[in-house]
């Protein structure tokens, strides 16, 4: 990371914004949940859960928990169709987590 257009700042990160960010964290803590969020992510348009797990190599219930901790999270959003679930990637939320990750280790982005 470029940490040349960054400034120090005073912490400034409260006890709701820790616990969220660790939440996230949390939730990333997975290889092959960032590996399902990464199919998702650059995939670009919305995915079946049975496209996903081609992808991904794995099973079914495997990836079907992973979209569920991640959906939880906000990472992913989930949306029925008749009787296939459609994934796509929040993006607004993957936008906060550079912002985060600078705030945590007490840095402004410019």
């Amino acid at each position: 990371m470029d940490t040349s257009t960054q400034t120090p700042t005073r912490p400034a990160l409260s006890h709701e914004d820790a616990d969220e960010y660790a939440s996230w964290f949390r939730c990333l803590a997975d290889g092959t949940r960032l590996l399902v969020l990464n199919i998702v992510a650059t995939t670009g348009r919305a995915m079946t859960v049975g496209e996903i797990v081609d992808r991904a190599g794995v099973g079914q219930s495997t990836v079907s928990h992973h979209l569920r901790v991640l959906a939880e999270e906000c990472f992913v959003h989930m949306q029925s169709e008749g009787t296939r679930t459609l994934v796509t990637v929040n993006r607004d939320c993957l936008k906060e987590f550079p912002e985060a990750a600078a705030r945590i280790m007490g840095f402004e982005l410019s």
